[in-house]
């Protein structure tokens, strides 16, 4: 099968297309055919060296895909050879054929494409194990998301809507805040990294009390400013850095929990607990058109690297999805 690796720590140029042997499937597994993929920051970091696959995964980049089943193993129920799927991975997305645990699949929702599915395993997965299970956004809640502009942002915003809660959303771009505007109840441009003022102003002094954080250390003194009493900061990201001094004191004023997580390395049942609990919520809202994945972009496999640079660049909004094969722009 053709696959895309990146050949050494570096830039987009490392990435390129190689021949692999097809994964066969383990018990508990099935072979998907995939047609569409999607990038993701956790790819440009294990390109560059940072964040290396978990042990015993391929070095093949994609943590998600979308697809159809072309090969069953033993102790799979459930599914069966020719069922469209999106799917959850350690890696692998980036290629012809990936082998998946069978609890990582998501049933396609009728009249989706390739393209649709692909974007939705990663980041709406990501986003809700932050507000649907580790801090559970109540209607009536403040939700401050950060990076509301991203993949992971714009499915926090849309899954914390659905629960009921009102939603703030950070971006650094006066042009990406009007066009999520309608994704969140108000839209915060910091200036450098102050925001916290205008959170208070917004939920007049309440403060948020659930913060979706994917930049990290530059953002930690306005997380706390901004706050709510007895709040919850979900840590999922850190492209702001990863490093500070803590006063510890702030916390304890606020009652505060900080929720540190990722996703990709959590064993194999924990993530067929997560991927239940959101097919059970969430699908049925794919299927109506109360969520929706955000598409920025489409490119074949092949122009994987520049799709690297067109995530770096920061100007994407939602996902860059990649068509693998010609048919991954076919509804089926």
């Amino acid at each position: 099968m053709k696959a895309v690796i990146a050949t050494q720590p570096g830039g987009p140029d490392v990435l390129q297309i190689v021949d692999r042997d097809d994964p066969v499937p383990m018990a508990g597994e099935v072979l998907v055919r995939v047609r569409a993929t999607a990038v993701n920051r956790a790819d440009a970091m294990q390109r560059q060296g940072s964040y290396p696959p978990p042990p015993g995964s391929t070095d093949v980049l994609g943590l998600e895909a979308a697809g159809v089943i072309e090969a069953v193993g033993p102790d799979v129920v459930g599914w069966a050879v020719g069922d469209r799927v999106m799917a959850l991975l350690a890696g692998g997305g980036y290629a012809e054929l990936v082998a998946v645990p069978a609890g990582q699949l998501l049933a396609i929702p009728e009249r989706f494409t390739w393209i649709l599915a692909a974007a939705i395993p990663e980041v709406f997965l990501t986003a809700w194990q932050a507000l649907g299970r580790q801090a559970p956004a109540e209607p009536g809640d403040w939700v401050l998301v950060h990076a509301g502009a991203s993949g992971v942002g714009t499915a926090a915003l849309q899954i914390a809507r659905e629960r009921g809660a009102r939603t703030i959303a950070t971006t650094r771009s006066a042009a990406k805040a009007e066009l999520i505007a309608e994704m969140c109840d108000h839209v915060v441009v910091p200036a450098g990294a102050d925001f916290a003022d205008r959170v208070l102003a917004i939920t007049e002094g309440h403060g948020a009390d659930i913060i979706i954080d994917l930049v990290g250390a530059s953002y930690w003194a306005e997380n706390l400013r901004a706050l709510a009493m007895n709040g919850r900061i979900c840590l999922i990201g850190m492209v702001g850095g990863s490093r500070i001094d803590i006063d510890l004191s702030a916390l304890l004023a606020k009652r505060a929990t900080i929720i540190a997580s990722t996703l990709r390395a959590r064993p194999v049942d924990e993530k067929a607990a997560l991927v239940a609990s959101f097919a059970e919520w969430g699908l049925p809202r794919f299927a109506d058109g109360r969520l929706v994945p955000v598409i920025h972009d489409m490119l074949p496999l092949s122009r994987a690297g520049e799709a690297h640079r067109l995530l770096e660049a920061d100007d994407p909004i939602g996902k860059i999805v990649l068509a693998v094969g010609a048919d991954g722009l076919e509804t089926r």
